[in-house]
């Protein structure tokens, strides 16, 4: 792809502040090996360019959620540790195990497809087990630990398994202090003990996501997980900007203005008609509506930088575009509109975006859809 053809709308991911981002995340964790999560294509930017940037800026593990999502990563040739963790029975076992995954097992039905697995496969599968130290999603819990722990150890013992990882996740990590985390922390030193008192060898522990890799050093272990702080997205705007965390935002989402027309005072606008125009004006229409992943509920507050200036989604956010009113303003059709990126140029953040629409960064990031082309720039490793 020409990545300075105009289009409809792009969505430009800076490889070399993905690298910087990652260069970052493991001088916040000098003693813990950095996992870049890239699940939901790589929470929108695109799994296997963004795979190879961390790998390249010296993350050493790579966490997906589902194994379709690690497979595509070994398909596209992608080296390294994969870990995958969200699993359902029948799934792909067999072919996680001879793709040298490590593979998530938080109870004894999962325990028995990987063992099943690895029989049929022929090698050892690599298994870590998830306690469930309270965010109360996948994860053995306290009282079923013994079991599944004697059992792993079993299978390994037979050959038939290598539990390579323990680990767990936090529920509120991104409120430091929050009684949670001290409570989660402590639990999982105990059931990672109690594993290993009976014999359990760990290549690595972890339990810290983004928020804790940034502001909790003593929940690093061996491994930190860092999903949207690779992408320069700050885990909990309350307590940081991505700055404060010397992150820097790596999507940039933008538009070509596709009309500019001259509209009467009282004129109603898209859907409903939830925003009249209060005088004579131009209107600016915008190719890129909820289909795209634009978020319905910032109709009416979603920000874009227009001819230099912020201008508002005046009414409803449509299927494929929303107007914006330029207040007499007459950019040209093409000119470019920024939904958001960096803030460099004064455009608005994800964050902003999330603001208006009521949700977080996270979301407005990850939701942007397959008709918005991913242009990856900066491929080449900088010094």
């Amino acid at each position: 792809m020409n990545e300075t053809a105009p289009l409809r709308a792009r969505a430009e991911i800076d490889l070399a502040a993905l690298r910087a981002n990652v260069r970052t995340l493991r001088a916040h964790a000098p003693s813990a090996a950095v996992m870049a999560v890239v699940k939901s294509d790589a929470y929108g930017h695109g799994a296997v360019p963004c795979a190879r940037a961390a790998l390249e800026a010296g993350a050493t593990w790579l966490g997906t959620a589902t194994p379709e999502e690690a497979l595509a990563l070994r398909t596209a040739g992608v080296p390294g540790r994969v870990m995958c963790w969200l699993w359902t029975p029948g799934g792909p076992w067999r072919e996680a195990v001879e793709a040298d995954l490590d593979v998530s097992v938080s109870g004894m039905w999962a325990l028995r497809e990987a063992v099943a697995a690895a029989e049929a496969a022929g090698v050892p599968a690599r298994v870590q087990l998830k306690a469930d130290t309270g965010l109360g999603r996948s994860g053995c819990q306290p009282a079923d630990w013994p079991e599944l722990v004697a059992e792993a150890l079993r299978a390994e013992a037979g050959g038939r398994i290598r539990i390579t990882g323990l680990w767990s996740h936090f529920a509120c990590a991104d409120e430091p202090g929050h009684p949670s985390v001290a409570a989660q922390l402590a639990l999982f030193r105990e059931m990672v003990a109690y594993a290993e008192e009976r014999g359990v060898r760990p290549e690595v522990r972890h339990i810290a996501n983004s928020p804790a890799t940034l502001t909790l050093p003593e929940s690093h272990f061996d491994l930190v997980r860092t999903g949207i702080a690779v992408y320069g997205i700050s885990p909990s705007p309350e307590i940081g900007t991505p700055a404060d965390f010397g992150l820097r935002p790596v999507m940039t989402l933008s538009a070509s203005l596709a009309l500019v027309k001259h509209v009467p005072g009282g004129h109603g606008v898209s859907y409903g008609h939830h925003y009249v125009t209060p005088g004579p004006t131009t209107l600016g229409l915008i190719p890129v509506g909820y289909a795209d992943g634009i978020p319905r509920h910032a109709s009416g507050t979603g920000p874009v930088l227009v001819g230099g200036k912020w201008r508002t989604v005046a009414g409803r956010v449509a299927m494929d575009q929303f107007v914006v009113d330029l207040g007499g303003d007459e950019p040209p059709p093409g000119s470019e509109a920024v939904l958001f990126g960096p803030g460099d140029r004064g455009e608005p953040t994800a964050e902003d975006w999330a603001r208006a629409a009521g949700t977080i960064a996270y979301e407005i990031v990850t939701r942007i859809g397959t008709r918005v082309p991913r242009v990856h720039v900066n491929r080449d490793q900088d010094g």
